[in-house]
């Protein structure tokens, strides 16, 4: 019986596989497996029992397998290796298997070769995924796979990674408690979205316009902008890599780029987004088509989808729907449209107490519940689209629904630069105490908003409270001290539940009620006309003028148990 071979090749890539140490007696093992090239990435003699690349070479040859030796040093690969191996992928058939001791440094050599073809997060997340951590050759992948400068282009006390709420409203909160911190804001974008307002866009209440300013006009005074998209992180040397290698130091980071939405997880989808009657409010330009949508619908069948958890905002899908629903029944023609709400999960609401009333609009507008169904394609032109079920002690299974009009909450991620980062926990997301929202690991880096994996709703809400949080202590750090403030894990989110009254959903930690109000006033559970005042005039005004300008309006911090140092 032949023997295995001793270390199993990791696929890195359609062309390319990498391995340790291999064997003479593996290579018929490798042509059985589809290899048709070797490259040996491993000097002669490094180990008392390697074979040498003759050796592998001889065999190879007997097999009809082709061969390239770039032997490279421990811990030494220069641009030209990178260059060597770059062009041996391009010239030999593949697929290749490239070895070395360990595979680590064929994986670098793989990583610093493709640089100026995928993006630092693609070529991150494929060495990742095959067992090779590449974060520590980032800036030069980063740079194109070329060997970068080390000084810094920028140097700042407090950097903050994002321009979102979050960001802006951790820069303001700082900034009105020590007006002298050197703190820079890292984001590409020339417009900040106001993005709890795109449900009302969708629902012909707000304009869009009124959801969207320019960057420049909400930054903070005193803080700088760096219009530009980070590429990676460099935690140990306290750095930050921006696209085009520049590389900005600081003392003291904070994390809040948002999350991705993931439109291409839907097969399809892309393809069909503002046409065919398929939208999503979750997008600025989009929202609109949604209202368009709406007002034309006379009959036929509306379907409104949610993703599997956690995405932004998770009340969003339904308040479409419940939007959309109470504009047909004012015109009279929602009798005559089969609205069917199709989620991943299998709960209408993950808070239990706000379930009643929404059951209650369910049976109003006779909406379809369609549990554990999870959209995976789109046939636009079609109108169908594909559901995976996946329902409890129940088989895996695929249905094909027709549709006029749909409204999609699209999967979503944390970002393919974070997911990436040694910033991540294992599922992707920013690895914080829950409580402080310090780093796990990295003593000087925070988060909060979307991105961080503290167990709360990904809410505008809920980066408004922590925002303060953050920033106490921070403040406390920089002073030497133990963290003073607590998060909670607060977040709201206003169910829209017809124009004109909102359930206000508020809670924290472990479905915890925390409502802001007296009940006698707003009674969260139930819908009321209050609320939805709130939400139209109320909470727009306190978003532009409050909470990104570092006005705490019922944002105060919990103060912590534990005495300060």
């Amino acid at each position: 019986m032949k023997n295995a071979m001793a270390i199993e090749p990791s696929k890195i890539s359609p062309r390319l596989s990498v391995a340790g140490q291999i064997a003479a007696e593996d290579v018929a093992d490798l042509k059985a497996r589809g290899f048709r090239s070797i490259v040996c990435n491993r000097p002669d003699g490094e180990g008392a029992d390697q074979p040498t690349f003759a050796e592998i070479a001889q065999a190879a040859g007997a097999q009809g397998i082709e061969v390239r030796n770039i032997p490279v040093a421990g811990g030494k690969v220069s641009d030209a290796d990178a260059a060597a191996f770059g062009a041996a992928l391009d010239e030999l058939p593949g697929p290749v298997l490239a070895y070395c001791r360990s595979g680590t440094r064929s994986a670098t050599l793989w990583s610093l070769s493709q640089a100026d073809r995928l993006s630092p997060a693609e070529i991150l997340g494929a060495t990742k995924a095959a067992g090779y951590d590449m974060n520590g050759v980032v800036r030069r992948i980063a740079n194109g796979g070329r060997t970068p400068t080390d000084a810094p282009d920028a140097s700042h006390d407090i950097v903050i990674v994002g321009g979102g709420a979050a960001g802006i409203a951790v820069a303001a909160s700082l900034t009105a408690r020590r007006r002298d911190l050197d703190i820079a804001i890292i984001d590409p974008a020339d417009v900040h979205y106001y993005q709890p307002g795109w449900t009302m866009v969708g629902g012909g209440i707000f304009d869009p316009q009124e959801t969207a300013k320019t960057m420049a006009g909400l930054i903070p005074h005193g803080v700088r902008w760096i219009k530009a998209a980070v590429a990676a992180f460099e935690p140990d040397q306290d750095a930050v890599i921006l696209d085009g290698c520049r590389v900005v130091k600081y003392r003291r980071l904070i994390v809040c780029p948002g999350l991705k939405l993931d439109w291409g997880r839907v097969e399809g989808l892309i393809d069909t987004l503002g046409r065919n009657g398929v939208t999503s409010n979750y997008r600025y330009d989009l929202a609109p088509y949604t209202w368009k949508l709406v007002q034309e619908m006379r009959g036929g069948r509306a379907i409104f989808t949610q993703p599997p958890m956690p995405i932004k905002c998770a009340g969003a899908p339904q308040k479409a729907m419940y939007l959309s629903c109470d504009a047909w029944s004012r015109r009279g023609v929602l009798a005559d449209i089969d609205v069917q709400f199709s989620t991943a999960g299998g709960v209408l609401f993950g808070v239990k107490e706000y379930v009643p009333a929404l059951m209650e609009y369910v049976g109003k507008y006779g909406v379809g519940l369609n549990f554990f169904h999870n959209l995976v394609s789109v046939d636009g032109p079609a109108k169908t689209a594909v559901f995976e079920v996946k329902a409890p002690d129940a088989e895996v299974r695929r249905i094909e629904v027709e549709f006029d009009m749909m409204h999609v909450c699209p999967p979503q991620a944390a970002p393919d630069f974070i997911r990436v980062s040694p910033l991540a926990d294992a599922d992707g997301w920013v690895d914080v105490d829950q409580a402080t929202l310090r780093h796990r690991t990295h003593d000087n880096v925070w988060s909060l908003g979307d991105v961080m994996n503290a167990p709360n709703a990904k809410t505008a809400a809920a980066a408004r409270v922590q925002a303060p949080t953050v920033a106490e202590n921070v403040i406390a750090d920089i002073d030497g001290k133990s963290a003073v403030a607590q998060y909670n894990g607060y977040g709201s989110c206003p169910l829209t539940v017809e124009r004109g009254k909102i359930v206000l959903a508020e809670f924290g930690y472990g479905g915890k009620l925390l409502p802001s109000f007296p009940r006698a006033l707003i009674d969260g559970t139930r819908p009321s006309r209050a609320a939805w005042l709130l939400k139209e005039r109320i909470l727009p005004p306190i978003y532009w003028k409050a909470m990104l300008r570092g006005r705490e309006w019922m944002a105060k911090p919990e103060q912590t148990d534990a005495p300060s140092n």
